[in-house]
């Protein structure tokens, strides 16, 4: 059992930093190495009793790994070629694709430097897969959190419900954003069920192509869906998710100083909008909406990425000390 130690310890870090600030992304990396080393110390106290039995787990795991990678390129392919017939030529909705591809592209290109051996290839491809499996466990611990942060129920006393806008149609509030406004009505009234009076905030400004600010086509449709007008709030200035939370702040503050606050937006969207929140002073929890599930990859995707370059110093330093010392090894 003392294999299990280390797994004990990451979920009791784990554990304490989710209870401590749940918003914390770094939350993910301890739980999924604390899953990887639970996993390891399970495949070790197995093998005490079993090493036969041990081995063939350990097959069966590495197996998986390659066919798992093949069958998620083909999936990311597939996905992405739905995005683009759905939503149209745009660079967000290429993302799926462009993995699946590039997934694609290394394994052959890895095979045909392996075959060749051909020195500056092979060096290359080592170092690219490497950077691909940080990457790609960074990615594993983003959705993991993701998973689990979306997961948790909201039970708390909150003051004001915020929903964040997403874009309009003219001047007609499309699914992915009547969605968000449908849960945050469902969030009004299950408080107001619960004896308290929350008032909605509306988040967002007036972009290309949109007829009226967002944020008044949001109250608009609130109000048809049987939200009472006086109870809602109208922030129509923000362009970007931080502006969203830092002006629907003030908004909050100048009508009650000390508050909680309950964010509604997109699942894909929560752990990113958790992490602004927490970046802006927002007392606030982030809760998430359903989203059509052929949309979900991309924009899981470009979530991830956006995390990824708010921490650019720490990852793409991370990647240039494994590229420096794949080529140094080589030499």
């Amino acid at each position: 059992m003392l294999f299990l130690i280390p797994a004990a310890v990451l979920f009791v870090v784990f554990g304490i930093g989710f209870a401590y600030e749940r918003r914390l992304v770094r939350n993910g990396v301890y739980l999924f190495l604390a899953c990887l080393f639970l996993v390891g110390g399970l495949l070790m106290w197995l093998a005490t009793y079993s090493e036969s039995a041990a081995a063939v787990v350990l097959i069966v795991l590495a197996l998986l790994i390659p066919l798992t990678t093949l069958a998620l390129a083909v999936f990311l392919v597939l996905n992405g070629v739905t995005m683009l017939r759905r939503e149209g030529r745009r660079l967000a909705n290429v993302l799926s694709l462009a993995a699946g591809v590039g997934i694609i592209g290394f394994v052959v290109l890895r095979g045909i430097a392996g075959t060749i051996g051909w020195a500056p290839l092979e060096v290359t491809m080592d170092a690219t897969g490497k950077v691909i499996g940080y990457v790609s466990v960074l990615f594993a611990c983003f959705l993991l959190y993701s998973l689990v942060y979306g997961a948790f129920p909201h039970r708390r006393r909150v003051d004001f419900i915020v929903v964040l806008g997403s874009g309009l149609i003219g001047s007609r509030v499309p699914p992915l954003l009547a969605s968000r406004l449908d849960k945050g009505l469902a969030e009004f009234r299950a408080q107001q069920e619960k004896g308290r009076e929350p008032v909605l905030v509306t988040s967002g400004g007036q972009g290309p192509g949109e007829d009226v600010p967002e944020a008044r086509a949001m109250a608009d449709h609130l109000i048809a869906n049987g939200a009472p007008p006086e109870r809602i709030l109208v922030e129509d200035r923000s362009r970007s998710t931080e502006e969203n939370l830092r002006f629907s702040a003030a908004i909050m503050r100048e009508h009650r100083p000390e508050h909680r606050a309950l964010v509604v937006t997109n699942n894909f969207h929560v752990m990113r909008a958790a992490r602004i929140a927490r970046k802006e002073g927002v007392n606030a929890q982030v809760i998430g909406s359903p989203t059509a599930r052929y949309f979900w990859p991309s924009a899981t995707i470009r979530e991830f990425v956006a995390v990824f370059l708010a921490h650019r110093v720490v990852n793409f330093g991370m990647c240039g000390l494994l590229v420096v010392s794949t080529v140094l090894t080589a030499v």
